[in-house]
């Protein structure tokens, strides 16, 4: 018995933030932006009043709709984010009530970047094990949350945004997730960080003074770091299910930065024609951003049952790892 993603879905605010109007709030231009990052444009939820939660409740609701699925039918629901409503109750907690669901294990994990992975491999472990057969997964990403609009080298990377898939067992074995190696080296904790809001910084007037509350990114480190690290677990998991390029239809990596995608691509070996990106227009949306990229992929007719798709992410800890998931029977 596998774990299949049976449906999904995404959802982006309306409010679309251009370069041109990043370059109207930073020292910066569209091609500077371009030229580094491959973004042209991010959305961005604009009531400041509105959290994570409020990016993954439509999504979650259309999922459910969609796939026909009865709130009181989900058993399990884990939520990532790097943006969590509050420390306390849980995002997922937020989210079910507002979805109506009331008899599922609810919880939220904070695996940064690689969230949707860790995620899918959880629903994995527990269908696997026999423990659930209806597993949501949701990855909720205000992540405008935690930008400096006055820093030029993190502002026009981080877009909102959320997505919600449905996870079920599957008899037929050549479909759903076939292997993950996932993993957290926490030497890299520093080097990408937002230091306010735990325990250890609690919030105050030094640390909004200090600007603690927004994301702190070595970006060169971190650059080095993703490529190595993403294209060794890529590397690793091919090698153990022996695989070469040919048995792969598609990759598809976290929307961190084009030139990030573009490195992975050519270290793994794969024509451009086989990467799924769309970083483009939505920017980099956290763990969100697999789940967004693997949806519009889908919406656009790219993906068909029988796949078999290489999926990467890297995240703060540093989080990191790979997926061979073979795509199934997808309600979109």
């Amino acid at each position: 018995m596998k774990a299949a993603i049976t449906g999904l879905t995404h959802y982006l605010p309306d409010y679309v933030l251009t370069n041109d109007e990043l370059s109207q709030m930073v020292d910066t231009n569209d091609e500077w932006i371009t030229t580094r990052v491959g973004i042209k444009e991010r959305h961005i939820l604009k009531d400041p009043h509105a959290g994570s939660s409020a990016l993954a409740i439509p999504a979650v609701k259309e999922l459910l709709e969609k796939t026909g699925t009865r709130p009181e039918e989900v058993d399990c629901f884990i939520c990532a984010s790097s943006a969590p409503d509050y420390r306390w109750p849980s995002t997922a907690a937020i989210i079910c009530d507002a979805c109506d669901i009331r008899h599922a294990m609810a919880y939220d994990i904070q695996a940064a970047c690689s969230g949707f992975l860790f995620n899918l491999n959880q629903a994995r472990a527990f269908i696997e094990a026999g423990l659930y057969k209806k597993i949501i997964i949701c990855q909720a990403e205000k992540c405008s949350s935690f930008v400096d609009y006055t820093d030029r080298s993190t502002c026009p990377l981080f877009g909102d945004g959320g997505a919600a898939a449905l996870v079920e067992p599957t008899d037929d074995d050549s479909l759903g997730v076939q292997d993950a190696v996932l993993y957290t080296n926490g030497a890299g904790n520093e080097h990408l960080i937002l230091k306010a809001g735990g325990s250890v910084n609690v919030p105050s007037h030094q640390t909004v003074d200090d600007k603690w509350s927004y994301i702190y990114q070595d970006g060169r480190y971190v650059f080095k770091n993703a490529v190595t690290m993403m294209t060794q677990t890529a590397g690793e998991i091919m090698q153990k299910n022996n695989l070469t390029l040919e048995d792969i239809d598609w990759v598809c990596t976290h929307q961190a930065n084009k030139r990030i995608i573009d490195a992975v691509r050519q270290y793994v070996g794969v024509s451009e024609e086989k990467v799924i990106c769309n970083i483009e227009k939505v920017g980099n949306t956290s763990s969100a951003s697999i789940p967004i990229a693997l949806h519009t992929a889908a919406q656009e007719g790219k993906l068909h049952k029988g796949d078999t798709i290489l999926l990467a992410a890297f995240g703060s800890g540093f989080t990191y790892g790979s997926m061979i998931l073979k795509w199934a029977d997808c309600v979109i």
